[in-house]
């Protein structure tokens, strides 16, 4: 298992306090993202570029665009245009069908044990014990 590591309740303070500064930061800069935006769009227009410089320092708002397709109403599109070749055709097991069999001995749950994955994460949360 590697080397150990011994947990002090220093460190457990230590990262008890970061993680509540970390969360009191994000939610500063998060509400400072919103002035500087409502600033913006009342200086320049709303989602265009632009920039503020105040003493040393130099704000820039850059706007990204993404075109996307609702993809029901452009398969839909495509089917009365009879252009099925722009169609793409996905074939995905529908896993919850094949749990309920599996668990009505409709299939053999071995059967499907190599298919199988497994994914684990851990999350590590640290309180201030009562």
């Amino acid at each position: 298992m590697g080397s150990s590591v011994r947990i002090s309740e220093a460190d457990l303070e230590r990262y008890y306090i970061l993680s509540k500064q970390k969360k009191e930061i994000e939610q500063e800069m998060k509400q400072l993202k919103k002035d500087f935006n409502l600033n913006l769009d009342d200086s320049i227009g709303k989602d265009q570029k632009g920039e503020v410089t105040c003493g040393s320092y130099k704000l820039q708002r850059q706007v990204r665009t993404a075109i996307g397709y609702n993809q029901e109403l452009t398969v839909q599109k495509l089917e009365q245009l009879k252009l099925h070749d722009f169609i793409i055709v996905e074939k995905l097991p529908d896993t919850e069908k094949l749990e309920a069999a599996i668990k009505i001995g409709l299939v053999e749950e071995t059967a499907f044990t190599p298919c199988k994955t497994n994914k684990t994460t851990t999350a590590i949360v640290v309180k201030e014990a009562p």
